[in-house]
């Protein structure tokens, strides 16, 4: 996964990365929110889900301590990270504000 997700991460479009696990409550939650984001931004955005117990590697790389955590990527390079579920606005407003 790793070598695959610099590639991912590379490209022009923005990148929301959620660092997750399936049992965690707060990830169940943020899952539905991250589908009406992607719903509302479309092809502006790419949103991709890392399994942090599949992934321990890739996630210690990126010090998630905590789940969901979000990182979000432009160009390759990390422009804004946060622990925890935000509401859809809050979101979208920081993602465009990455366009």
């Amino acid at each position: 996964m790793k070598s695959n997700f610099s590639e991912i991460i590379k490209g022009e479009t923005v990148t929301l990365v959620d660092f997750y696990a399936d049992w965690c409550g707060p990830c169940k939650t943020l899952a539905p929110i991250l589908k009406d984001t992607k719903t509302s931004l479309g092809d502006k955005v790419k949103i991709v889900k890392i399994d942090v117990d599949k992934n321990q590697e890739l996630s210690s790389n990126y010090q998630v301590r905590g789940v969901p955590t979000l990182i979000l990527f432009k160009d390759g390079k990390q422009v804004w990270r946060q622990s925890g579920v935000l509401p859809k606005e809050e979101l979208v407003r920081i993602i465009e504000s990455h366009f």
